[in-house]
C-alpha cells in the first residue's frame, strides 16, 4: 500500500470525524440554547424581557423570582409536586423490588401470562383511562387528595420500573440467595438484606426515573387536582399563560424552577442510572 493511499484514507477519517463532530454540535446547541435562553431570561429585569438587540442581560436580578412567589400560589404548588413526588417513587421502589424479585427467582403458573401483562401495561396509552380514573377517584372521594394522585403516578411508573428491576435481579448469582437462606434468612430478609444492597445501582435508577416521571407528569395532575391549592408545578406553570396575555417573566422563572430537581438528580446520579438502565436491560 502506498503512502498517497494512506494520506488518502486519513485524510477522509479525519474528514468523517470533523464531519460528525460538527453534527454533534449543531444538535448539542440546539438543544441547549432553549435552556440557556430561558434561564437567562429569568434573571432579565422587567424593562428587557423582550429587547432581542441585547442576547445577555445588562442587568442581573431576582424579581422575577420575588414576584413568582409573592404574587402566585407557586410555592404551595412546588410543595405539593415534591411531596406526590417522593411519595411515589417511595412506592414504586418497594412494590417494584418485591414484584421484580419475585418474577426473577420464582416459577409460578402464568408466569409469562403476567410478564407480557406488565409490558402491555407499560406500553398502553394512559391517556384514555383518564375518563375512568376520574369516575373512580369522584366515587372513592379521592380527587383532590396526595392519596388518589400518587396512586395514579404509581400505576404509571410501576410496570417500566418492575421490568428493570426484573432485569437487574436476574443479574445478581442466585447462590447468594441459597446461601443466606442457609444462614436463616427469610425470603424479605434475602431481598433487603443481601440482594437489595448489590442491586443499589437499579434501585437508584428505578427511583430517579420515578420521581423524574411524577415531577413532570402534567395529564393525571391537571385532571384529578382542581382545587387550586393542591395543584402540582406543572399545572401551576400553565397558569401563566392567559388566554389574552402571557406573564412571559413569571413563566421563565417558574420553569427553571420547576427544572432545577431534575436536573440536580441527572447531574448527581448521571453514572449511576446510565449503568443501571444498561444492566437492567440485559439478562443472563
Amino acid at each position: 500500500m502506498t503512502a498517497d493511499v494512506l494520506r488518502r484514507r486519513r485524510l477522509r477519517a479525519r474528514t468523517g470525524d470533523a464531519v460528525v463532530l460538527a453534527a454533534v454540535a449543531v444538535v448539542l446547541a440546539a438543544m441547549v440554547f432553549p435552556f440557556a435562553w430561558m434561564v437567562l431570561t429569568s434573571f432579565r429585569p422587567a424593562g428587557e424581557m423582550f429587547d432581542l438587540n441585547q442576547i445577555l442581560p445588562q442587568h442581573l436580578t431576582l424579581d422575577g423570582f420575588r414576584g413568582l412567589f409573592a404574587s402566585s400560589a407557586f410555592g404551595r404548588y412546588v410543595v405539593n409536586s415534591a411531596i406526590v413526588a417522593l411519595v411515589a417513587m417511595v412506592v414504586s421502589v418497594f412494590v417494584s423490588c418485591l414484584t421484580g424479585y419475585a418474577f426473577s427467582r420464582f416459577e409460578f403458573r402464568g408466569k409469562r401470562v403476567f410478564m407480557v401483562l406488565v409490558i402491555a401495561v407499560h406500553l398502553f396509552p394512559f391517556v384514555i383511562l383518564i375518563t375512568p380514573l376520574y369516575l373512580f377517584f369522584s366515587e372513592l372521594h379521592l380527587l383532590n387528595t396526595y392519596q388518589g394522585l400518587i396512586i395514579a403516578y404509581v400505576a404509571l411508573t410501576l410496570p417500566f420500573a418492575t421490568y428493570l428491576m426484573m432485569g437487574y435481579f436476574d443479574t445478581v448469582p442466585k447462590g447468594l440467595d441459597e446461601a443466606a437462606r442457609i444462614d436463616g434468612c427469610s425470603t424479605l430478609g434475602v431481598l433487603f438484606r443481601v440482594v437489595f444492597p448489590i442491586a443499589w445501582p437499579g434501585v437508584a435508577t428505578v427511583a430517579i426515573n420515578s420521581f423524574v416521571m411524577s415531577w413532570e407528569e402534567y395529564l393525571f395532575a391537571k385532571v384529578l387536582m382542581t382545587d387550586d391549592r393542591m395543584k402540582t408545578v406543572q399545572v401551576g406553570l400553565s397558569n401563566f399563560f392567559g388566554e389574552f396575555t402571557t406573564q412571559w417573566d413569571l413563566v421563565m422563572c417558574a420553569s427553571v424552577v420547576a427544572s432545577v430537581p431534575t436536573i440536580v438528580l441527572f447531574a448527581v446520579a448521571q453514572r449511576r442510572l446510565v449503568s443501571g438502565l444498561a444492566t437492567g436491560s440485559v439478562k443472563e
